[in-house]
């Protein structure tokens, strides 16, 4: 770094009692009282060089005082070593100090020819805002000073200085040996090479305070020819330097809400308006910054309690990257350290709401056709062209939105897994997240099943329209082959569900066999099958149809088609599902013994006669399949 030397005398300042003096033949004729401290001192070397004490020495001879001085004893101390010609060292970490403390005193050039004043702007403009690493050290001292830095142009000068390196080529920038990435003599092309395409000034600016920094970033975005990527790139690395503390410690910089201590009030509050910066400085660009990054921040914003907007904000940008997110990211803590609930589901519902919104406006997949004049088709070959790109453009578009929704349709089955095991989560908000992406984006309902299976095992005391609801979404036709094993003999599940999945398993082996593949039914269902005398392996075992629902309006379950009289296995399921299962309480709380009555069981009972040998036989094929594990 830079500096600069003033005057040739020694020191000759020393501490006697209260007092700093001056060694000198001549005695002392007058007093300075700056900040509490007293300085016995000669007149002539001072108010030769400075207007205002001349001013100030003619209404009270003998004392002065000055309550108010920029920068204090050590300013003026360097002050009047100048006037003393005392060699004085001028640097980076001192010069906003010096030229405030000048400015004043007023020793400008018209009290005498090079006066303080103008050497400290000579040495300000020719060295500091040349240097890459002085700018930014200038630019954090005049935190100490911000109206007279502001007054005298310091501040805007600096950043100035900063943006326009930034801007610039590094080959072209004056780095400092005390930049934060040291390179040897010999590496210093071979470093600037490798950085060229790098944002390799976010770590020495990451040093400044939100204030300077959001200003610097400002300047530099206004330049424009840095690319969105270096910019969130920057952000990145500020917000992991002043936030630490989020991921590792809520409490060191979260809001109690029961906390009366002023220190956390102002530490949150600081937070805040750092969280609150970054995200007015967020690029505009979709890739300009990761989703993780986003949900991070996210995270911070409620811990922190920040405003609505900036949440607003931020999980509009996650939605416009969704896909990237993993279920980790989507782990939000909830924004009170009240609430029950493990995680905050409701932004990320909100999330997911600005997700399915923006697919919407995606672009259509055709172009659009008008009617075109005589004039028009002479220029066929130009517009065609521009229409056919339109169109591929639209058909990428789309494609892509597609893609989006079954990764985002994933995500959302994971989350689900970690967040129903939370005791404390409703069943609305579980549903409504379980219903929030289209149907067609869950290329099979294996994830959700398990979701549903941990919140049902998570929240035993749902009754039965409950465990309905949570089960509505579930499509029997998308579950594999071990997923329908386990639901076939899943207690916590609703009845009908189960005869959904022996259903379907049915439908799903007779096509098997029509289309020439042997599938392996469970052994529990083939001899379900079996006991009613029907092949699993015969394809007009029974007919099925994808258009016709029978099951009650207000259940809206997705078990369809059972057209054929003439299946016995058809039969059995329109008995069973046309049966009302509230028909007598007695059997679905006690039995005779005044036993509690299993759940598979309580349903057995309201089945009538043929029906209920179906179920018995796999019933007990269940129970001989538990003794033997």
């Amino acid at each position: 770094m830079k500096f600069m030397k003033l005057g040739s005398r020694p020191d000759t300042f020393y501490t006697s009692e209260d007092l700093r003096c001056v060694s000198s033949e001549v005695s002392s004729d007058f007093t300075i009282e700056v900040s509490g401290s007293k300085y016995l001192l000669h007149k002539f070397p001072l108010l030769s060089k400075c207007l205002r004490l001349q001013r100030m020495c003619s209404e009270s001879p003998e004392s002065i005082k000055l309550p108010e001085f920029p920068g204090g004893v050590e300013a003026f101390e360097l002050c009047a070593k100048f006037c003393y010609g005392i060699t004085i060292t001028i640097s980076a970490y001192n010069i906003v100090a010096a030229r405030c403390a000048a400015e004043y005193l007023q020793m400008a050039e018209e009290v005498e020819k090079g006066n303080l004043v103008y050497k400290l702007e000579v040495f300000f403009n020719s060295c500091i805002l040349n240097g890459w690493r002085d700018s930014i050290v200038t630019l954090q001292t005049t935190k100490a000073f911000p109206l007279w830095s502001e007054d005298l142009a310091i501040t805007s000068r600096c950043i100035e200085a900063i943006a326009t390196k930034v801007l610039s080529h590094p080959s072209k920038v004056c780095l400092s040996h005390s930049h934060s990435r040291r390179v040897r003599d010999d590496d210093v092309s071979s470093n600037r090479a490798a950085v060229a395409s790098r944002g390799w000034w976010a770590e020495d600016i990451a040093e400044l305070g939100i204030d300077l920094y959001w200003r610097t970033m400002i300047a530099i975005k206004t330049g424009g020819k840095v690319p969105s990527s270096l910019i969130g790139d920057a952000l990145r690395v500020y917000a992991s330097k002043w936030l630490p503390t989020l991921q590792r410690n809520r409490k060191l910089v979260g809001k109690k809400e029961d906390s009366d201590s002023d220190s956390d009030t102002d530490s949150s509050s600081k937070h805040r308006l750092l969280l609150e910066s970054i995200i007015s400085l967020l690029p505009a660009e979709k890739a300009a910054v990761s989703c993780s990054f986003l949900l991070k921040l996210l995270k911070a914003a409620n811990i922190l309690n920040a405003s609505a907007s900036s949440k607003m904000e931020l999980a509009r940008r996650v939605a416009l990257q969704l896909e990237e997110a993993t279920v980790s990211d989507l782990l939000i803590p909830p924004m009170s350290y009240k609430s029950e609930m493990i995680y905050d589901v409701d932004i990320v519902a909100t999330i997911l709401e600005q997700f399915m919104v923006q697919g919407q406006a995606s672009p259509p997949t055709s172009p659009l056709r008008g009617k075109r004049g005589m004039k028009d088709r002479r220029r066929r070959s130009r517009s065609a062209e521009n229409i056919d790109l339109e169109f591929q453009e639209s058909r990428r578009s789309s494609s892509a939105s597609h893609s989006s929704k079954l990764k985002v349709a994933k995500l959302v089955d994971g989350y689900l897994q970690q967040i129903a095991r939370d005791v404390n989560l409703p069943l609305s908000k579980f549903v409504t997240l379980a219903e929030s992406v289209p149907e067609f984006s869950r290329l099979d309902h294996d994830d959700l099943y398990r979701a549903i299976d941990i919140y049902l095992k998570a929240h035993k005391n749902l009754n039965k329209s409950e465990r309905k609801r949570v089960c509505r979404v579930l499509d029997c036709k998308k579950l594999s082959m071990e997923a329908c094993m386990h639901a076939a003999q899943n207690e916590m599940l609703p009845l009908r569900v189960v005869v959904q999945v022996l259903f379907y398993e049915q439908a799903r082996a007779a096509a098997a066999t029509t289309e020439g593949k042997i599938t392996e039914l469970p052994s529990n269902i083939k001899a379900l099958l079996a006991s009613h005398n029907i092949d699993p392996s015969n394809p007009n075992a029974a007919a099925f149809s994808t258009t016709t629902s029978i099951a009650a309006p207000e259940d809206q379950w997705s078990v369809s088609g059972l057209k054929s009289p003439k299946s016995k296995l058809s039969g059995t399921l329109r008995s069973k599902l046309a049966e009302d299962e509230d028909v007598d309480e007695r059997f679905m709380n006690q039995d005779g013994g005044g036993r509690s009555t299993p759940s598979r069981f309580k349903a057995f009972c309201a089945i009538p006669g043929r029906p209920k040998k179906m179920f018995s036989k796999l019933l007990s094929i269940n129970r001989n399949s538990s003794d033997k594990n």
